[in-house]
């Protein structure tokens, strides 16, 4: 309580001399003791020599009224060292712009999350490594080393919570060491008996103002450290002054070398690498990249056109898979679950695999980002553990409740889906691998919701000209299909010239139509603005002649299945629908099945954590290979059962029907017996769970896009 004590006893109660004092006391935690003016005040002579920089530099500071000293002695009464270092990022996200906040991807990660990296990244196997060497003092004295000669790296450090949790789990696991080493015995240095300092910690970090707090929370760590480790061996221990640092520094980590950051001893007969490189990169997704980080992603992909639609973190997947060539190096981000779904999956990890020989070593599924600062992040997140060596058990993390604990599962193998089997990737096809009809998306008005209307209006338009009711369909989207909601549209696809101009005689309908326009002329993609010069007409048309499936875009993950529908061709598809031209039932099957659903799953984009279906999941879907004509009647049979049990709930949505909490157990039952149905269609007997599922379905992909089948005919039932 020093510092408490000499502002109460030396500074005045109005506050005016409180600035004077703190210049004062600054210059003597910056000066060693010998250095000092003799005729020192005593007070300020017992503060002790800091040095490391901490307080060389001079700063202009406020000028102190009687409350603002009030404030300043109320939070001495605190003990701030009882707090972690760790706190200090939550309070720069709280305090930054949350503009600022948005362009740098900064997002403070809490101290849960920082554990699911350091856990299976180092601090799983060190400990168990003194677990199974703590009565062997050799073992025990070459682990210590060991430690002591690590060095880590945050390559987006931010406030610096990776390194300070980094830090302090592993000045624990030396205190055991140690613990065990002495075994009881007293010593009169406990000093000596500790190697593991700050200066085997590196950051990099974009601002300057977080950088400097990353040095800083290192040494307040280290003290903390000391005090725990003078109570638990009864010996002062205390490192003032400072000696060594953690390497902080500022710049871009995608335009820096790492390897030139690091600090070699004359004792250190090679030059030493980064053993663990962790952290938590920026979050920002492609679409909002600015100029400079475009710049950055072009510097770090070269030649790889297609890393302009990658989120910008993979830039430092790419850097640290560059790194570890010259390395036995490992590595552990957080990192947007983007990178593992949809497009991106195949971009990113094709290059990680071929050029850079990339094996995941643990990866946590997606869960929900939370951390204890204002301003949390809305994002869902993995964590991906990795080097360019294999190993033979891999963890594998699974979350049944995104904001729950996860459970582990030891795997042979992870895919870059996050799921177990071999590292295959899904291509973008425009063309289904297997015969079935393709799937595109519906028709897009890109109308301005001018040629979008109510039922309300609908009638409005009819009593304006009984001509209307021919012209006006009714339109489907996502939203609608799923939630029971009925809107129209004008639908004037081949319709006679001298029939649109009596209909443009409504005056209501001209003002929708010159709205079209100029919403198409002022559009910025110049195919939307060709297009202004057929106001009525949707920009794309692309609706059935007859009966078809509907796959909606965008839903919820919550749901065990994504409800598949059958439209008429009356039935207007919007570009949120997924549109196939087949009324196949065999087909509906397949599609509303659990293992088509497991797929979905994995290889599906996402929007926040509802799934995208994009035609590319369906046209890369392995369908069952040669099924038999009783296999598919009893799928078709299966499948009528569903829709049977469906129509006894018409007042029911398919929001209703598929929500986890109230899908009615009828319904329930009539999926598992279609779940069965398909799975016949693949092998003998059932699938006993996901992780089979999905395996068996990318070792089927990997077979058909390897050219192993060849079906020549269509199955006879297609079309019924």
């Amino acid at each position: 309580d020093g510092f408490h004590a000499y502002l109460l006893t030396n500074t005045r109660e109005d506050g005016a001399d409180l600035a004077l004092h703190l210049h004062q006391l600054f210059e003597v935690l910056n000066r060693e003791h010998s250095q000092r003016l003799k005729n020192i005040d005593e007070d300020l002579n017992r503060f002790p020599y800091v040095n490391g920089k901490l307080f060389e530099e001079q700063l202009p500071l406020a000028s102190f009224d009687s409350d603002m000293r009030t404030m300043l002695l109320d939070a001495c009464k605190l003990d701030w060292g009882k707090i972690s270092p760790a706190i200090f990022g939550s309070l720069f996200q709280s305090v930054m712009d949350p503009k600022a906040r948005r362009n740098l991807g900064a997002h403070y990660t809490s101290e849960k999350n920082i554990l699911k990296v350091i856990e299976p990244l180092f601090m799983d196997e060190l400990r168990e490594s003194l677990e199974k060497n703590r009565r062997q003092k050799n073992e025990l004295r070459k682990l210590h080393k060991h430690i002591s000669e690590l060095r880590f790296l945050d390559p987006a450090c931010g406030c610096g919570n990776f390194l300070i949790i980094a830090y302090r789990e592993l000045r624990l696991l030396e205190m055991d060491i140690v613990d065990a080493l002495l075994e009881g015995q007293t010593v009169t240095d406990i000093s000596q008996y500790f190697l593991l300092d700050v200066d085997q910690f590196y950051g990099i970090e974009y601002e300057e103002f977080p950088a400097q707090i990353a040095q800083v929370a290192m040494w307040l760590m280290d003290h903390q450290m000391n005090v725990l480790a003078s109570r638990r061996f009864g010996d002062y221990y205390v490192r003032l002054p400072l000696r060594k640092s953690a390497t902080i520094v500022q710049g871009n980590a995608l335009r820096i070398d790492w390897q030139s950051i690091i600090k070699t001893y004359p004792w250190e007969k090679e030059e030493p690498r980064f053993n663990y490189i962790m952290g938590n990169p920026p979050f920002i997704g492609h679409q909002l990249r600015n100029k400079q980080q475009m710049e950055d992603m072009e510097l770090i992909f070269k030649d790889n056109k297609k890393a302009g639609r990658l989120d910008y973190v993979t830039g430092w997947y790419i850097k640290a898979a560059q790194y570890i060539q010259g390395a036995n190096s490992k590595i552990a981000f957080v990192s947007t679950n983007s990178i593992v779904q949809g497009e991106q999956t195949g971009i990113l990890w094709g290059e990680l695999i071929a050029d850079y020989k990339v094996k995941i070593h643990f990866a946590h599924r997606t869960f929900n980002w939370t951390n204890e600062a204002k301003g949390n992040a809305a994002v869902h997140c993995v964590i991906i553990g990795f080097s360019n060596f294999d190993i033979q058990n891999k963890r594998l993390y699974l979350y049944e409740d995104l904001n729950g604990r996860p459970n582990e599962l030891i795997v042979r193998n992870i895919s870059p889906y996050l799921s177990e089997g071999k590292d295959i990737l899904i291509d973008s096809r425009l063309k289904p691998i297997h015969t079935f009809p393709e799937m595109s998306k519906g028709s897009q008005p890109t109308d301005g919701g001018n040629l979008i209307i109510s039922e309300e209006e609908k009638q409005h338009f009819i009593g304006l000209n009984p001509n209307f009711k021919e012209y006006i369909k009714k339109y489907l989207g996502a939203h609608d299909l799923l939630n029971n909601k009925i809107r129209f549209c004008f639908w004037f696809k081949d319709i006679a010239p001298e029939i649109l101009r009596e209909l443009l005689k409504s005056e209501d309908l001209k003002i929708r139509i010159e709205g079209v326009k100029k919403m198409r002329l002022e559009s910025p993609t110049e195919s939307v603005r060709r297009d202004a010069d057929k106001p009525y007409l949707f920009t794309q048309i692309r609706q059935p002649k007859s009966n078809y499936l509907v796959v909606p875009e965008t839903s919820s993950s919550n749901r065990k299945y994504i409800p598949i529908a059958y439209l008429d061709q009356e039935i207007i598809a919007s570009n949120s629908l997924q549109i196939i031209n087949s009324s196949s039932l065999y087909l509906f099957g397949v599609l509303q099945s659990k293992q088509h659903n497991v797929w979905i799953v994995n290889i599906a984009g996402r929007l926040k954590n509802d799934i995208r279906y994009t035609p590319n999941v369906y046209h890369s879907y392995p369908f069952p290979v040669a099924p038999t004509e009783k296999q598919i009647i009893a799928v078709e049979t299966a499948s009528k059962a569903v829709l049977d049990v469906r129509a006894l709930f018409p007042d029911a949505s398919l929001a209703d029907l598929y929500d986890p909490n109230t899908m009615p157990p009828v319904l329930v039952k009539a999926h598992q017996a279609l779940d069965k149905a398909v799975d016949l269609c693949y092998r003998s007997q059932p699938f006993p769970n996901e992780t089979k599922r999905i395996e068996f379905l990318f070792e089927l992909y990997e077979q058909y896009t390897a050219g192993l089948f060849k079906i020549e005919k269509k199955i006879k039932t297609l079309n019924k």
